[in-house]
């Protein structure tokens, strides 16, 4: 019973929704409520998953797989090359002073320099898939702590092909036998002489590059062209899986495949269409994959050598923090974001176990080191969380930016009706400017520290800190705001504060930005009137531009746009009860598309009659 795949996957699956929803009631990362189901359930606990924890774990890295090709698809060569100077910079430095201050560590304790050499090359490598998970669930990618962040992992992820083709190098032996410790997996490099492993892995990456312009667009288009929905799923599946088949084949990370996959597709047209395709199979991914680490937890390794482990683990986890702060402070990041970045980093990552394993499977690493290191490396990932819980409610609160200023009485500007803008970032900037250029300042809350400071220089009224926070609105001044504008780009956070507003602080007139329309349709279920769809006027805008120049009247095209709007928000609103987006929903929406045309149609002709 308990060794069926179903019975598995029904404990795995129970054990996900009760502690997920028990660490996000307590206020916690859904990370590590994954880390703590995976523990209850795992072998050396309750036990329920025993030894099929392996091949779960093997499963679950395709939520990483999966993660990595869209971060790939996200780096557009322009977008990658402005930001070249913190990922080099900041990834640079962290890489390679962690690598330095972990070899003298690992020699201090015995270990060989070939060995201590493989070993700090893991430990220079963070967790992509617990840190971005994270960053965003606390609506702080947008941050400078949350871009930093991800330059920092994007530099890992790249330098960690040079590590893995470096590996061979460093071997003792001529040829390197993997079967000799696996033989159920036999890849490319079984028995090749060190020279041409390093060639095939070179070849593959090329390979990648080649397929993804000549092979991959044009099946896409093909695929495209037939109208099938599901077949453009399969052909996502289809580009990952072989992709990642061949990385795996010649021995590399299946995940860094994905991400070099990823980044040749970036400029193709086919970008959105394989992001919106993959992004729900990835959540529930990478969940199964935080769960698989904690149940591979292995408590008799750490009752073994318990100081050994501890002193590593300790050891370990100060060094990346020393190396990310001083990267910080040579990046003139604020304390707060610097913390931020800090203690996020600060694990050992899941490119960790294929390092550790492919120097394993090289005749480097000991069986010993090898269990030592995995453990250590899945024990820093499920304190992670734990550490930045820590950060965020007693470090954070005590030092860095403050949550206000004192500024002087200021009676030129017209403060009568107070405003409170959340947000700063590129929405709340165009309204933050618009509204102070007719001597209108609203008060502004935002979560960038290095942001905050900047506006407090340039003479704004900014309170810092998370705005779903009551107290934080009320030392705003809500009590006594007119108006509150929510411009922040987290859904999540949006909807928090509506709630509190509306329950605590009724009279506030609420106008709340939403990035799309079933954004609109969440908060049009919450009672919300004022709401704006980010891309709406815009797109109108271009829509209308394009119908003047083809000979259309400027005068009459406004006209239209405004009905447009009027027709559009009372479509949205009538939708917004629609409880799915299946069928029934495609049959109302066509209707209300019918509907919209047919009168914008009819005052179009009134017009020119007219």
């Amino acid at each position: 019973m308990t060794g069926s795949l179903l019975f598995v996957a029904i404990v795995l699956l129970a054990a996900a929704v009760i502690c997920v929803a028990i660490a996000k009631r307590l206020g916690l990362s859904s990370v590590l409520g994954y880390l703590l189901a995976g523990v209850l359930v795992g072998p050396y606990m309750l036990g329920i998953i025993g030894e099929e924890g392996q091949d779960i774990m093997h499963f679950a890295e395709f939520g990483v797989v999966i993660m990595l090709f869209l971060i790939g698809l996200e780096i557009e060569p322009k977008n990658f090359w402005n930001m070249r100077k913190t990922i080099i910079g900041m990834g640079g430095i962290q890489v390679a002073v962690t690598m330095v201050l972990s070899y003298l560590l690992f020699t201090s304790f015995g270990y060989e320099s070939t060995v201590a050499l493989v070993i700090s090359m893991a430990v220079a490598l963070s967790s992509t898939a617990i840190v971005l998970q994270t960053i965003k669930e606390k609506g702080l990618m947008t941050t400078t702590a949350g871009t930093s962040a991800f330059s920092i992992l994007l530099f890992q992820d790249i330098i960690v092909i040079f590590m893995i083709g470096a590996i061979p190098l460093l071997s003792a032996s001529e040829t390197v036998t993997t079967s000799d410790h696996h033989g159920e997996h036999v890849n490319l490099l079984d028995g090749l002489p060190i020279g041409l492993q390093t060639l095939a892995i070179i070849l593959s990456v090329v390979l990648i590059i080649v397929a993804g312009r000549y092979l991959i667009v044009p099946m896409l288009r093909k695929v495209v062209k037939s109208g099938v929905r599901e077949l453009l799923i399969a052909a996502a599946f289809l580009i990952v899986f072989s992709i990642s088949f061949l990385m795996e084949y010649v021995g590399l990370s299946p995940a860094l495949g994905a991400f070099l996959g990823g980044v040749v597709l970036s400029n193709s047209e086919f970008k959105h269409e394989l992001e919106s395709t993959l992004e729900p199979f990835k959540n529930l991914m990478l969940g199964l994959f935080f769960l698989a680490v904690g149940a591979s937890i292995n408590f008799i390794v750490i009752a073994n050598s318990p100081l050994t482990i501890g002193g590593i683990l300790l050891a370990v986890i100060t060094i990346k923090a020393l190396v990310l702060f001083i990267t910080g402070l040579i990046f003139k990041l604020k304390i707060d974001q610097n913390l931020i970045l800090t203690f996020s980093l600060s694990q050992i990552g899941e490119f960790a176990f294929v390092v550790l394993s492919f120097a394993f499977q090289s005749q480097i690493l000991e069986q010993e080191h090898l269990d030592i290191m995995l453990v250590i490396t899945a024990l820093t990932m499920a304190i992670t969380p734990i550490i930045g819980m820590i950060n965020e409610r007693l470090l954070l609160p005590k030092i860095g930016t403050k949550e206000s200023v004192e500024r002087p009485m200021d009676t030129d500007h017209r403060k009568s009706e107070k405003i409170i803008l959340v947000g700063f970032g590129s929405f709340g900037n165009t309204i933050g400017r618009f509204l102070r250029s007719h001597d209108v300042h609203a008060t502004i809350l935002d979560h960038d520290s290095n942001r905050v400071d900047f506006l407090r220089k340039m003479g704004f009224e900014v309170y810092y800190g998370d705005a779903t926070r009551l107290d934080l609105l009320e030392a705003a001044g809500i009590a006594n705001a007119k108006i509150l504008i929510c411009a922040i780009d987290n859904p999540d956070a949006t909807k928090q504060i509506t709630r509190i507003v509306k329950e605590k602080y009724p009279h506030v007139e609420l106008m709340i930005r939403a990035r799309n329309r079933y954004e609109a349709y969440d908060l049009v279920n919450l009672g919300m009137d004022n709401i704006y769809r980010e891309t709406l006027e815009t797109s109108l805008t271009m829509a209308s531009d394009v119908l003047a120049k083809v000979g259309f009247k400027k005068e009459t095209l406004k006209k239209q746009v405004e009905s447009f709007i009027k027709y559009d928000e009372e479509s949205l609103r009538r939708l917004a009860g629609e409880p799915n987006r299946g069928d029934n929903y495609i049959f109302k929406a066509k209707q209300e598309l019918e509907q919209q045309e047919k009168f914008l149609n009819e005052e179009f002709k009134k017009g020119v009659i007219d």
